[in-house]
Order: C-alpha cells, then sequence, then structure tokens
C-alpha cells in the first residue's frame, strides 16, 4: 500500500510542474519573442517481479513477465521554438526576426546572450542596446543629428544625416542560430546563453545560411496559444484529481485493513 502512495505522489508532482509550466507560458502570452514551454514526462524504474523470457519450464518462458511501475517524473522542459507572429508598432528601432536565428546582446559580464525580442532603444553614447541597456552586438551606434534609421531585411543599418544628401550606412546587425535552439539556457529578461547542449552559435547575416530576415518596425509575438493552454490547463487538472482520488482509495484500503486485523 506504502508503494501506491509514493506513485501517487510521483503523479501529482508531475501534475504540479505541468501546471507550473503551464502559467508560465500564460503569464508570458505578452512577452515579445517568448517561446512557449512544455514538460517531458518518462516512467520511473520499474521492480521486475518476474522478469520477461524467464524460463517457467524446459520449453516455455513468461511472454511478459510481472513489471510493478514506479511512477512518472517529468525530466525536461522543451521550449516550443515554431515563429511567433509579427506585430507592427512603427517603432525605427523595433526589429523581428522573420525565420530562425537570434540576435546577439553584450551582457555585463562580458558574456554574449541571445535573444528574440528585437525591441531595441539607443543609449545616452548613441548605441543600439536592449531594454535593460545591454549593447545589441556588433555594436551600432547611431550618431548625433540622425533624422531617420533604417534597417534593410539583410540587417544593413543607416542613418539620414542632417544636411547630408545620401543616407550613411553603420554597419550590420548580425544573427546567431544553433544546431539545437531548443538547449539554449534561459537566464530571465528574454535573454539565453549557449550550452553545452546548444552547440556553438553560427554567426551571419540576415537572409544568409539558413538565417531569416529583420522586418524593420515591427516585434515578434509569443508563440503561446491561449486556447491550446487552457485545454491543457484542463486536462492537468482533471491528472490532479484523479491522483487525488486514487490517494483517497489507498488510504481507504489501509483503514479497511487496520480495522480488520483489530
Amino acid at each position: 500500500m506504502m508503494q501506491s502512495l509514493a506513485v501517487v505522489r510521483t503523479g501529482l508532482e508531475g501534475s504540479q510542474t505541468k501546471m507550473d509550466v503551464i502559467s508560465n507560458n500564460l503569464a508570458n502570452i505578452n512577452t515579445a519573442g517568448f517561446k512557449k514551454q512544455r514538460p517531458i514526462f518518462t516512467d520511473l524504474l520499474y521492480q521486475n517481479a518476474t522478469q520477461p523470457g524467464a524460463f517457467t519450464s524446459q520449453a516455455t518462458n513468461y511472454p511478459s513477465g510481472l513489471q510493478l511501475g514506479t511512477g512518472a517524473n517529468v525530466v525536461a522542459t522543451e521550449p516550443i521554438v515554431t515563429q511567433g507572429s509579427l506585430e507592427q508598432t512603427g517603432n525605427a528601432l523595433d526589429l523581428a526576426i522573420n525565420g530562425q536565428g537570434y540576435f546577439q546582446v553584450l551582457l555585463p559580464t562580458g558574456q554574449i546572450a541571445y535573444t528574440r525580442d528585437g525591441s531595441f532603444q539607443i543609449s545616452a553614447q548613441g548605441q543600439l542596446v536592449t531594454a535593460n541597456g545591454n549593447t545589441v552586438q556588433p555594436a551600432i551606434t547611431i550618431p548625433r543629428g540622425a533624422t531617420s534609421v533604417t534597417v534593410g531585411s539583410d540587417g544593413t543599418v543607416s542613418v539620414q544625416i542632417q544636411g547630408q544628401a545620401n543616407p550613411s550606412q553603420l554597419g550590420i546587425i548580425q544573427l546567431a542560430n544553433f544546431v539545437n535552439p531548443a538547449g539554449l539556457q534561459n537566464l530571465g529578461g528574454n535573454l539565453a546563453i549557449q550550452t553545452q547542449a546548444s552547440g556553438a552559435p553560427i554567426v551571419g547575416s540576415p537572409t544568409q545560411n539558413g538565417l531569416g530576415s529583420v522586418a524593420q518596425g515591427y516585434l515578434e509575438g509569443s508563440n503561446v496559444s491561449v486556447v491550446d493552454e487552457m485545454i491543457d490547463m484542463i486536462a492537468t487538472q482533471r491528472a490532479y484529481e484523479l491522483n487525488t482520488q486514487a490517494a483517497k482509495g489507498v488510504d481507504q484500503m489501509l483503514t479497511y485493513l487496520t480495522q480488520a486485523a483489530s
């Protein structure tokens, strides 16, 4: 009986973890560039009371055996890296990636982080930065007197300087991609860093080598679907309720055994 309660506990913990993931997805439904996550479950070790294939006689074997499971476990949360919808903002410094790739930003520690959130601003030094002040890499500096900023689909940044007839090119916003983007480690603040699982970044110009294009005046919305999350939430609630009912059933059986033995 105690084994049954231990198995039920793993089911309750798994349902709680899934609800935590769903809650985080819904909380970030308005977060630019956010990628929804899903928990991945696996079954735990089995107790082999009878080994499948063991001999029952010299000529016969157990066709399936007796294997008792010990529950379930959440081993990972996998991000779903599908494209979010592009939402027009009209802001010249808002950039969205249409396709694969990540913007590169420099953290105060000197480490490079990656983001799909292109809601950039200009710092006091004229550099293109994130909302948290992290500098976009390669660094782009907007000169004083610039009347307009234009970013092409290939990442080329140019400005129109007051008093000059022709625009001035400042540089190219490069993108980075990974063999396994799901292996990136989220830091919060719409940032992630590379890990052994993600592999090394593959850096290049937008529209080249499989990288997406840059859309100026747009932001990529979250890829969270409210309908899907609500369906998952209801199913998770039902699974939690069923596990609690199983726990009550085991408790009633233990009570019956106690009363019968006394």
